[in-house]
């Protein structure tokens, strides 16, 4: 392959964006549906796709300039050309650009709207995975006409203002500017005798009930593709179905990515004297207990970490950790038992002042 530099006719020190406009200019000369049936503009079309593909990334446009492409084919990178319907799959907006979409023998290709809906989650459910059934209204191909939307027993006819590219050419000054075919609008056919449950449309309105699996380790605000259970058009390829999740929170557990933190409060005794206390985990759909050593002498603030007993990682093996942190409880009120123990243990660590007995402005002895 001859030096992708050169495919695309610039230098070496070229930006992102001079090698976007060089990229658009090889692509707009080449592009199949200006030159049908002309191989070599093919070959060329792909060469530049192939050049712009490696040098629009980053990482892939330092290991050529290190290495060049032997250090990408090392890497895994060496895309072999591929052929066209590939390079309108990765560069399809770039082409939306271009040329106002991907054309197939002239004629625009058609997709499918994409659909949202919202599903709700418990803590535990987010933590652990589940299943959940959603309500989708979404229009899917007709089963009469099966998606032609053409009476059965007949078919569409090619469009004959357009011919079946679903485009027009018209002059435009010295411009000749494509738009969509207005006979069409840019389906490339038309039916004479429509589908009677469709009406023509190839697609029905349908409301129907979807099961969607939900990994572990999920978090608020994330979202599932469902590819191809979005919306149906004729003679196109559906959209997607994007399920965005909304999980609740639990007041035992803070959340910080695949970790989470748990607090403890204890009393001044144990934080000095040293325990064990009891505090919620993940286990059993968060309804498990373990039990954790208190070191004497723990100070409020400080943390034992459980490794591993954390949330799951997405799509990963292993898990984030659980945080457990101290806060140690002052009382507001002591009995006077309680007060006299204290006075004596401040004593005992010379604190003379806290020692002595605090008397009030009106206990204080007459002079």
């Amino acid at each position: 392959m001859r030096d992708l530099y050169e495919v695309l006719g610039v230098g070496r020190d070229a930006s992102s964006s001079d090698l976007k406009k060089a990229y658009y200019r090889m692509a707009k000369k080449y592009h199949p549906d200006h030159n049908p049936n002309d191989r070599e503009a093919e070959e060329n079309f792909k060469e530049a796709s192939e050049a712009y593909r490696i040098l629009s990334d980053e990482d892939q446009r330092a290991r050529y300039d290190r290495y060049g492409m032997d250090g990408i084919r090392a890497n895994g990178g060496g895309g072999g050309g591929g052929n066209v319907e590939d390079i309108f799959s990765a560069f399809g907006d770039m082409f939306g650009d271009f040329f106002g979409g991907r054309t197939s023998g002239g004629r625009r290709q058609a997709r499918g709207a994409d659909v949202r809906v919202d599903l709700q989650l418990s803590f535990a459910e987010a933590v652990w995975g589940t299943t959940k059934e959603v309500k989708v209204s979404r229009d899917i191909s007709c089963t009469t006409c099966t998606g032609t939307g053409a009476k059965p027993g007949t078919k569409p006819e090619v469009c004959g203002t357009c011919k079946g590219k679903g485009q027009v050419v018209h002059a435009q000054g010295f411009f000749m500017v494509q738009t969509t075919c207005p006979h069409c609008r840019g389906a490339g056919k038309s039916i004479k005798d429509p589908c009677e449950d469709c009406r023509g449309r190839g697609v029905v309105a349908e409301t129907s009930t979807l099961s969607v699996t939900v990994p572990s380790g999920v978090d608020d605000g994330q979202s599932l593709r469902l590819a191809g259970k979005g919306e149906q058009v004729a003679g196109g390829a559906p959209g997607h179905l994007y399920v965005v999740l909304h999980v609740q929170g639990d007041e035992r557990f803070r959340r910080e990515g695949a970790d989470i933190l748990t607090e403890v409060t204890i009393s001044m005794a144990k934080a000095a004297l040293g325990g064990e206390v009891e505090v919620y985990t993940l286990e059993e759909d968060c309804t498990a207990s373990a039990t954790i050593e208190i070191k004497a002498g723990t100070q409020p603030g400080e943390v034992v970490v459980r490794r591993g007993q954390g949330i799951p990682h997405v799509g990963e093996k292993g898990r984030g950790d659980q945080v457990v942190r101290f806060n140690v409880e002052i009382p507001k009120k002591l009995t006077a038992r309680q007060e006299e123990l204290l006075r004596e243990l401040a004593a005992e660590f010379g604190d003379e002042g806290m020692a002595k007995e605090k008397r009030g402005f009106f206990g204080r002895s007459k002079k």
